[in-house]
């Protein structure tokens, strides 16, 4: 009889000391977490570093891109009514039927871009110009300082050959 309960006591100490030293070890300390935190934010420099300064050049682009666009539908526009719209008109004629002249007699029903104009990258809407003062027709945005002339992101971009900023 006493075999049999040392038989069961004996496990029962081993789970017992097993229970008492998980107990002991609940958490991080304090300098594991101060570790962690440093190294996250070292991390995160190391990661806005580098990603910060590609911020301009991807509005720049973005610019370009919707420049390109618009001047794109400008000419589908010219194609259908055998005219650009006047700058009276605007861009908004890409979007709704204008009024006016020149008249727009094949307009497409739907317009011409779908989602409506495009905002620049700094909020503001595109400017056009029929005639242009850089081809028959100017579209383009002051970027960010909303002046004309400029460099880098306070650069004019249009639909222009020489728009490099």
């Amino acid at each position: 009889m006493n075999r049999q309960r040392a038989a069961f006591a004996r496990p029962l100490r081993l789970r017992a000391g097993a229970l008492a030293a998980s107990h002991t070890q609940r958490g991080f300390t304090l300098l594991e977490i101060i570790v962690v935190v440093v190294i996250i934010g070292v991390l995160a420099a190391m990661v806005a570093q580098n990603v910060l300064p590609a911020a301009p050049k991807a509005r720049i682009a973005a610019a370009r891109a919707d420049v390109q666009s618009i001047a794109s539908a400008l000419e589908i526009y010219r194609l259908d009514n055998f005219n650009y719209p006047s700058t009276e008109q605007g861009l908004a004629a890409l979007v709704d039927k204008p009024g006016g002249q020149p008249e727009a007699a094949n307009w497409q029903q739907g317009g011409y871009i779908r989602d409506g104009l495009p905002k620049d990258p700094w909020g503001q809407p595109y400017l056009y110009l029929n005639p242009g003062q850089r081809g028959a027709i100017d579209v383009y945005t002051l970027g960010r300082d909303r002046k004309p002339g400029g460099d880098g992101e306070d650069g004019d971009f249009g639909n222009w050959k020489d728009s490099t900023p």
